[in-house]
């Protein structure tokens, strides 16, 4: 869901305290829709201006910034880094934050430059303004084709979005709202007469509202009696009070285990179909339900023409095996082919050239039944019997190259099974530019002629730390999986992976110290999470020691074989890989 205007206060209010007076070290744009501002002391202060994850907030979640800054990193850099903050604001229920910044001028002056977030759902921009209010530049700029009615644009005076027209709910009086009910259609949802009637409401809430009203969520206007109404009111006037007090509870809707709505009151229409997480601030609220969604929204900018290449030679794959399997079942009945030169042979001395078929006994079975044999009438009975026998050896030569393509299939099938994984589990940009590499190398991907060339860094396996205090390191790609494994890791060091299901190679580093079983539970779990079996149950997971895994010669990045091992079968638990990852 998108952050909502009750909820951008209760943020806003939340970060005054820890934000004013901080100096701006640096500025980072890690996606096209994010800013992050490093400010003293260590705080990350995101500010994110995507459709359906726009939000300000302070963060702990890392994130990997591109080789080269854009342009509007550039700029901001340009104008804030050195800033202090001097104030933040957001206009009353606007989904709308204004950081005021004091800035020192190329000639040492005192200055003032605004940063506007408007988390509006797709219209959602970030501008940076002047001391004037002049727009210096934004995110995303909106001229005279895209909008009539507001242009964004740099040069132009900031002017904020038109007011609805709606009355503001905290404006709201018992006698103007009885006014309302009463001129209400009694056919309207209750929720849908707060949103028409009210602005700085959201849909949850209001359903909300009547939910604790009626203990229905699609209750119309007709079925609120006098006592009804007095009831509706109060829930109304709570919720104001909630407002206006800043008395916010940060709240999170699970779902099956997984982040489906978050609030800044406790929601009850659910019931039991929901499990409801209290958080100690926002900040972490928000970090706690955007994380997966920026993991999968990662993977699907930055890696979508990749998971469409490995997709399409994935699928190209299994029709060619398909094909193959096909041609290769016919050919194992090739001994008829065989058997007819054979019977057409022995049967020369009864045969005229130009017949079309022979019927003959067939000496080959048991009970010598009659047999039809087709033949070719513009031939010789002689080059009938060639042309079976050379149709037989072009059969079982072929057997052979099947077998032999088909084998070269699966094994591709396999290996792009595998990097379709990495890509799904794919974090950072390096992640990326080191699986399009890998598919260049493997012939999946065209390589490009001569232009400018990815910067490249050196990138590492993701680290983790046991409660018992090992190190635990789990690969990236196929070709850090070989690396780790057959390279890095000391032979005393335990391999970890999912049996018979595509993931990363996971090494325990032992150091030569024996381990307790709750550190192979653990490292186990780590497998199975960053496998194709993350969302799965009682995942088995293969472990070895290191020098019990070797490379086939020719096998595709990341395949290996292992003479030996234990199986453990464990659930993979998110919460454990989010404690035990270093940071």
């Amino acid at each position: 869901m998108a952050l909502d205007a009750i909820c951008l206060q209760a943020v806003v209010e939340e970060l005054r305290p820890q934000l004013l007076g901080l100096r701006i070290d640096k500025v980072q744009q890690p996606a096209r829709d994010q800013v992050i501002l490093l400010l003293r002391g260590n705080r990350r202060l995101l500010l994110n201006a995507g459709a359906n994850a726009s939000r300000i907030q302070l963060t702990e979640l890392s994130r990997d910034n591109p080789a080269e800054p854009p342009m509007f990193c550039m700029l901001l850099r340009k104008h804030l880094v050195g800033a202090r903050v001097a104030a933040i604001a957001q206009p009353p229920l606007e989904r709308l934050v204004r950081l005021e910044l004091d800035i020192t001028d190329d000639f040492g002056q005192p200055g003032r430059r605004t940063l506007v977030l408007e988390a509006m759902g797709r219209r959602s921009n970030l501008i940076l303004l002047d001391g004037e209010g002049r727009i210096i530049d934004c995110m995303r700029r909106v001229d005279a084709d895209m909008s009539a009615a507001r242009q964004v644009l740099p040069g132009l005076y900031y002017e904020p979005p038109a007011s609805t027209g709606r009355l503001p709910v905290t404006e709201e009086t018992e006698a103007g709202f009885r006014e309302k009910l009463a001129a209400a259609d009694p056919e309207q949802l209750l929720d849908a007469f707060l949103l028409d009637q009210y602005f700085g409401v959201s849909p949850l809430m209001a359903r909300e509202l009547v939910f604790r009203t009626t203990g229905e969520t699609d209750s119309r206007v007709f079925a609120l009696n006098g006592e009804g109404r007095e009831c509706f009111w109060r829930e109304i006037q709570g919720f104001i009070n909630v407002i206006q007090e800043n008395h916010f509870t940060p709240v999170c809707l699970k779902k099956e285990g997984y982040p489906a709505e978050f609030a800044c009151l406790p929601i009850t229409q659910y019931g039991a179909a929901m499990e409801l997480e209290r958080f100690d601030s926002f900040c972490k609220l928000l970090d706690s339900f955007y994380e997966a969604r920026e993991r999968q929204e990662r993977a699907r900018q930055r890696g979508g023409d990749l998971l469409r290449t490995a997709a399409t030679a994935r699928d190209r794959l299994r029709r060619k095996l398909a094909l193959q399997e096909k041609d290769y079942a016919v050919i194992q009945d090739r001994d008829k082919l065989r058997i007819s030169g054979d019977l057409i042979t022995a049967n020369l001395y009864r045969m005229e050239r130009g017949q079309s078929r022979l019927t003959c006994e067939n000496f080959y079975d048991e009970n010598c039944a009659s047999v039809t044999i087709q033949l070719d009438p513009l031939l010789t009975p002689q080059q009938n019997a060639a042309k079976y026998y050379k149709r037989y050896a072009k059969a079982k030569t072929a057997e052979k190259y099947l077998r032999e393509q088909m084998e070269i299939a699966r094994r591709d099938l396999e290996y792009l099974e595998s990097v379709l994984e990495e890509i799904e589990h794919g974090e950072t940009e390096q992640d990326f530019i080191d699986i399009r590499s890998e598919l260049k190398e493997a012939g999946f991907l065209r390589k490009q002629g001569k232009g400018r060339k990815e910067l490249k860094r050196t990138a590492k396996p993701r680290e983790f730390r046991t409660t018992s205090g090992f190190r635990v390191l789990v690969g990236r790609s196929n070709h850090q999986n070989d690396k780790l494994t057959l390279k890095d890791a000391d032979h005393r060091d335990i391999w970890f992976h999912t049996q018979k299901i595509h993931g990363s190679h996971v090494i325990l580093c032992t150091g030569g110290q024996p381990v307790d079983d709750d550190t192979i539970v653990e490292a186990a779990k780590l497998a199975a999470y960053y496998s194709k079996a993350r969302e799965s149950g009682n995942v088995p997971v293969d472990y070895t020691p290191v020098r019990f895994v070797k490379k086939p010669a020719g096998a595709r990045p990341g395949m290996v074989v292992y003479s030996t091992c234990q199986t453990i079968n464990v659930t993979p638990e998110e919460a454990l890989v989010k404690r035990l990852l270093v940071k």
